[in-house]
Protein backbone atom coordinates (compact mmCIF):
# COMPACT_ATOMS: atom_id res chain seq x y z
CA UNK A 1 0.00 0.00 0.00
CA UNK A 2 2.87 2.38 0.79
CA UNK A 3 4.30 1.80 -2.71
CA UNK A 4 0.94 2.50 -4.36
CA UNK A 5 0.54 5.67 -2.32
CA UNK A 6 4.02 6.71 -3.40
CA UNK A 7 3.12 6.36 -7.10
CA UNK A 8 -0.11 8.32 -6.58
CA UNK A 9 1.76 11.13 -4.84
CA UNK A 10 4.42 11.04 -7.56
CA UNK A 11 1.99 12.05 -10.31
CA UNK A 12 0.16 14.73 -8.27
CA UNK A 13 -3.32 13.49 -9.28
CA UNK A 14 -5.06 16.83 -8.68
CA UNK A 15 -2.81 18.47 -11.28
CA UNK A 16 -3.43 15.59 -13.70
CA UNK A 17 -7.20 15.79 -13.24
CA UNK A 18 -7.11 19.54 -13.81
CA UNK A 19 -5.14 19.08 -17.04
CA UNK A 20 -7.58 16.40 -18.17
CA UNK A 21 -10.43 18.71 -17.29
CA UNK A 22 -8.66 21.46 -19.26
CA UNK A 23 -9.16 19.41 -22.43
CA UNK A 24 -12.91 19.36 -21.78
CA UNK A 25 -12.92 23.11 -21.14
CA UNK A 26 -11.01 23.72 -24.37
CA UNK A 27 -13.50 21.55 -26.23
CA UNK A 28 -16.50 23.26 -24.61
CA UNK A 29 -15.38 26.60 -26.03
CA UNK A 30 -15.71 25.37 -29.61
CA UNK A 31 -18.27 22.56 -29.49
CA UNK A 32 -21.47 21.35 -27.91
CA UNK A 33 -19.41 18.45 -26.50
CA UNK A 34 -21.15 15.83 -28.57
CA UNK A 35 -17.95 13.97 -29.45
CA UNK A 36 -17.84 12.02 -26.20
CA UNK A 37 -15.27 9.48 -27.34
CA UNK A 38 -12.79 12.16 -28.36
CA UNK A 39 -13.33 13.96 -25.06
CA UNK A 40 -12.61 10.82 -23.06
CA UNK A 41 -9.51 10.11 -25.14
CA UNK A 42 -8.41 13.72 -24.69
CA UNK A 43 -8.82 13.47 -20.94
CA UNK A 44 -6.78 10.27 -20.86
CA UNK A 45 -4.05 11.85 -23.02
CA UNK A 46 -3.74 14.97 -20.90
CA UNK A 47 -3.93 13.10 -17.60
CA UNK A 48 -1.33 10.52 -18.66
CA UNK A 49 1.19 12.96 -20.15
CA UNK A 50 0.85 15.30 -17.18
CA UNK A 51 1.40 12.38 -14.82
CA UNK A 52 4.45 11.30 -16.83
CA UNK A 53 5.87 14.81 -16.69
CA UNK A 54 5.39 14.91 -12.93
CA UNK A 55 7.22 11.61 -12.53
CA UNK A 56 10.09 12.70 -14.80
CA UNK A 57 10.28 16.01 -12.98
CA UNK A 58 10.61 14.29 -9.62
CA UNK A 59 13.31 12.02 -11.06
CA UNK A 60 15.41 14.98 -12.19
CA UNK A 61 14.63 16.96 -9.04
CA UNK A 62 15.33 14.19 -6.57
CA UNK A 63 18.46 15.88 -5.15
CA UNK A 64 16.79 19.29 -4.91
CA UNK A 65 13.70 17.71 -3.35
CA UNK A 66 15.91 16.08 -0.75
CA UNK A 67 16.42 19.66 0.51
CA UNK A 68 13.15 21.40 -0.39
CA UNK A 69 10.64 18.54 -0.13
CA UNK A 70 12.23 15.53 1.61
CA UNK A 71 8.83 13.86 1.97
CA UNK A 72 8.34 13.59 -1.80
CA UNK A 73 8.09 9.95 -3.00
CA UNK A 74 11.62 9.58 -4.40
CA UNK A 75 13.73 11.25 -1.67
CA UNK A 76 11.59 9.58 1.00
CA UNK A 77 12.27 6.17 -0.56
CA UNK A 78 8.61 5.37 -1.32
CA UNK A 79 9.45 5.13 -5.05
CA UNK A 80 12.89 4.43 -6.49
CA UNK A 81 14.32 6.60 -9.32
CA UNK A 82 14.22 3.64 -11.77
CA UNK A 83 10.60 2.90 -10.88
CA UNK A 84 9.69 6.53 -11.54
CA UNK A 85 11.22 6.38 -15.04
CA UNK A 86 9.53 3.08 -15.94
CA UNK A 87 6.22 4.43 -14.67
CA UNK A 88 6.61 7.59 -16.78
CA UNK A 89 7.34 5.58 -19.95
CA UNK A 90 4.14 3.57 -19.42
CA UNK A 91 2.15 6.78 -18.91
CA UNK A 92 3.63 8.33 -22.08
CA UNK A 93 2.65 5.24 -24.09
CA UNK A 94 -0.92 5.42 -22.78
CA UNK A 95 -1.14 9.13 -23.59
CA UNK A 96 0.20 8.77 -27.12
CA UNK A 97 -2.10 5.85 -27.95
CA UNK A 98 -5.12 7.87 -26.77
CA UNK A 99 -3.96 10.93 -28.75
CA UNK A 100 -3.42 8.92 -31.95
CA UNK A 101 -6.88 7.39 -31.55
CA UNK A 102 -8.36 10.91 -31.41
CA UNK A 103 -6.95 12.44 -34.59
CA UNK A 104 -3.64 13.43 -36.16
CA UNK A 105 -3.64 17.10 -35.01
CA UNK A 106 -4.24 15.93 -31.46
CA UNK A 107 -1.33 13.50 -31.68
CA UNK A 108 0.98 16.27 -32.94
CA UNK A 109 -0.08 18.62 -30.13
CA UNK A 110 0.44 15.85 -27.57
CA UNK A 111 3.96 15.24 -28.88
CA UNK A 112 4.72 18.98 -28.73
CA UNK A 113 3.38 19.11 -25.17
CA UNK A 114 5.70 16.32 -24.07
CA UNK A 115 8.71 17.93 -25.77
CA UNK A 116 8.00 21.28 -24.08
CA UNK A 117 7.57 19.59 -20.72
CA UNK A 118 10.80 17.59 -20.97
CA UNK A 119 12.67 20.65 -22.28
CA UNK A 120 11.68 22.47 -19.12
CA UNK A 121 12.52 19.59 -16.80
CA UNK A 122 15.94 18.87 -18.29
CA UNK A 123 17.20 22.34 -19.35
CA UNK A 124 14.65 25.11 -19.00
CA UNK A 125 14.25 24.92 -15.24
CA UNK A 126 17.60 26.61 -14.67
CA UNK A 127 16.82 29.50 -17.02
CA UNK A 128 14.51 31.34 -14.62
CA UNK A 129 11.67 33.27 -16.20
CA UNK A 130 11.99 31.47 -19.53
CA UNK A 131 11.58 28.22 -17.64
CA UNK A 132 8.42 29.61 -16.05
CA UNK A 133 7.13 30.36 -19.55
CA UNK A 134 7.80 26.75 -20.60
CA UNK A 135 5.74 25.48 -17.66
CA UNK A 136 2.89 27.82 -18.54
CA UNK A 137 3.04 26.65 -22.16
CA UNK A 138 2.67 23.08 -20.90
CA UNK A 139 -0.35 24.11 -18.85
CA UNK A 140 -2.21 25.84 -21.71
CA UNK A 141 -1.58 23.18 -24.35
CA UNK A 142 -4.42 20.93 -23.05
CA UNK A 143 -6.93 23.71 -23.76
CA UNK A 144 -5.66 23.94 -27.32
CA UNK A 145 -5.73 20.15 -27.54
CA UNK A 146 -9.37 20.10 -26.43
CA UNK A 147 -10.40 22.50 -29.17
CA UNK A 148 -8.60 20.49 -31.84
CA UNK A 149 -10.04 17.22 -30.52
CA UNK A 150 -13.61 18.28 -31.30
CA UNK A 151 -13.26 21.04 -33.88
CA UNK A 152 -11.07 24.09 -34.40
CA UNK A 153 -9.61 26.85 -32.24
CA UNK A 154 -11.79 29.90 -31.64
CA UNK A 155 -11.19 33.35 -30.16
CA UNK A 156 -12.62 32.35 -26.78
CA UNK A 157 -10.06 29.56 -26.52
CA UNK A 158 -7.17 31.87 -27.41
CA UNK A 159 -8.20 34.48 -24.83
CA UNK A 160 -8.58 31.83 -22.18
CA UNK A 161 -5.18 30.40 -23.07
CA UNK A 162 -3.63 33.85 -22.61
CA UNK A 163 -5.27 34.28 -19.20
CA UNK A 164 -4.14 30.87 -17.99
CA UNK A 165 -0.62 31.45 -19.33
CA UNK A 166 -0.27 34.70 -17.39
CA UNK A 167 -1.76 33.46 -14.12
CA UNK A 168 0.23 30.24 -14.19
CA UNK A 169 3.43 32.21 -14.78
CA UNK A 170 2.58 34.16 -11.62
CA UNK A 171 2.19 30.87 -9.77
CA UNK A 172 5.51 29.53 -11.05
CA UNK A 173 7.37 32.68 -9.99
CA UNK A 174 5.73 32.40 -6.57
CA UNK A 175 6.78 28.76 -6.38
CA UNK A 176 10.35 29.97 -6.94
CA UNK A 177 10.11 31.86 -3.65
CA UNK A 178 9.10 28.65 -1.90
CA UNK A 179 12.00 26.69 -3.39
CA UNK A 180 14.67 29.39 -3.26
CA UNK A 181 17.02 27.55 -0.87
CA UNK A 182 17.23 24.33 -2.84
CA UNK A 183 17.17 26.13 -6.20
CA UNK A 184 20.09 28.36 -5.23
CA UNK A 185 22.17 25.38 -4.11
CA UNK A 186 21.65 23.69 -7.50
CA UNK A 187 22.08 26.71 -9.76
CA UNK A 188 18.41 27.10 -10.65
CA UNK A 189 18.16 30.79 -11.56
CA UNK A 190 14.57 31.61 -10.74
CA UNK A 191 13.49 35.22 -10.37
CA UNK A 192 13.64 34.76 -6.59
CA UNK A 193 17.20 33.41 -6.72
CA UNK A 194 18.47 35.99 -9.23
CA UNK A 195 16.77 39.12 -7.85
CA UNK A 196 15.43 38.23 -4.42
CA UNK A 197 12.07 37.22 -3.00
CA UNK A 198 10.66 40.77 -2.97
CA UNK A 199 11.24 41.33 -6.69
CA UNK A 200 9.84 37.86 -7.41
CA UNK A 201 6.67 38.81 -5.50
CA UNK A 202 6.36 42.01 -7.54
CA UNK A 203 6.85 40.20 -10.86
CA UNK A 204 4.34 37.51 -9.86
CA UNK A 205 1.84 40.22 -8.98
CA UNK A 206 2.29 41.89 -12.39
CA UNK A 207 1.47 38.64 -14.19
CA UNK A 208 -1.56 38.01 -11.96
CA UNK A 209 -2.93 41.50 -12.63
CA UNK A 210 -2.38 41.14 -16.38
CA UNK A 211 -4.48 37.97 -16.25
CA UNK A 212 -7.19 39.82 -14.33
CA UNK A 213 -7.17 42.64 -16.90
CA UNK A 214 -7.77 40.17 -19.74
CA UNK A 215 -10.55 38.27 -17.97
CA UNK A 216 -13.47 40.59 -18.89
CA UNK A 217 -12.69 40.37 -22.63
CA UNK A 218 -14.72 37.22 -23.42
CA UNK A 219 -17.84 38.77 -21.87
CA UNK A 220 -17.26 42.23 -23.38
CA UNK A 221 -16.82 40.67 -26.83
CA UNK A 222 -19.99 38.63 -26.41
CA UNK A 223 -18.13 35.33 -26.66
CA UNK A 224 -19.58 34.01 -23.40
CA UNK A 225 -22.92 34.45 -21.66
CA UNK A 226 -23.67 36.31 -18.43
CA UNK A 227 -23.25 33.04 -16.55
CA UNK A 228 -19.53 33.67 -17.00
CA UNK A 229 -19.49 36.65 -14.63
CA UNK A 230 -20.05 35.21 -11.11
CA UNK A 231 -17.19 32.72 -11.23
CA UNK A 232 -14.80 35.05 -13.04
CA UNK A 233 -15.43 37.80 -10.49
CA UNK A 234 -14.59 35.36 -7.70
CA UNK A 235 -11.47 34.31 -9.61
CA UNK A 236 -10.32 37.88 -10.18
CA UNK A 237 -10.89 38.86 -6.55
CA UNK A 238 -8.99 35.78 -5.45
CA UNK A 239 -6.03 36.58 -7.69
CA UNK A 240 -5.91 40.22 -6.59
CA UNK A 241 -6.15 39.37 -2.89
CA UNK A 242 -3.51 36.65 -3.26
CA UNK A 243 -1.20 39.13 -4.99
CA UNK A 244 -1.67 41.74 -2.26
CA UNK A 245 -1.00 39.19 0.48
CA UNK A 246 2.16 38.05 -1.29
CA UNK A 247 3.44 41.61 -1.63
CA UNK A 248 2.86 42.19 2.08
CA UNK A 249 4.55 38.94 3.10
CA UNK A 250 6.87 37.21 0.63
CA UNK A 251 8.20 34.67 3.12
CA UNK A 252 8.56 31.03 2.06
CA UNK A 253 5.56 30.02 4.18
CA UNK A 254 3.22 32.64 2.75
CA UNK A 255 4.46 32.08 -0.80
CA UNK A 256 3.57 28.41 -0.43
CA UNK A 257 0.05 29.36 0.70
CA UNK A 258 -0.25 31.80 -2.20
CA UNK A 259 0.87 29.17 -4.70
CA UNK A 260 -1.87 26.85 -3.44
CA UNK A 261 -4.47 29.62 -3.50
CA UNK A 262 -3.71 30.41 -7.14
CA UNK A 263 -4.37 26.75 -7.94
CA UNK A 264 -7.81 27.17 -6.37
CA UNK A 265 -8.46 30.24 -8.52
CA UNK A 266 -7.55 28.16 -11.57
CA UNK A 267 -10.48 25.90 -10.72
CA UNK A 268 -12.95 28.78 -10.40
CA UNK A 269 -11.57 30.24 -13.62
CA UNK A 270 -12.19 26.97 -15.43
CA UNK A 271 -15.71 26.96 -14.02
CA UNK A 272 -16.27 30.52 -15.29
CA UNK A 273 -15.53 29.59 -18.89
CA UNK A 274 -17.65 26.45 -18.74
CA UNK A 275 -20.57 28.40 -17.26
CA UNK A 276 -20.04 31.01 -19.96
CA UNK A 277 -21.05 28.46 -22.60
CA UNK A 278 -24.52 28.25 -21.05
CA UNK A 279 -27.21 30.37 -22.70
Amino acid sequence: MAKLTGFVRLIRPLNCIMMGFAVIVGASLVSALDLITNLLLGFVTSFSLTAASMAINDYYDRKIDAINEPNRPIPSGAVSPNQAIVFSVILIAVGFVAAFATNLPSFVVAAIALVVSIAYITKGKKTGLFGNFLVSASVVIPFIYGGLAVGTLELSTLIFVAIVFLSNTAREITKGIVDVEGDRSHGVKTVAVAYGERIAAVVATVFSLLAVCLSPLPWLLGIVSDWFLPAVIVTDLGLVISAVLLLRDYSRENAKKTKNRILLWFITGLLAFIMGTLK
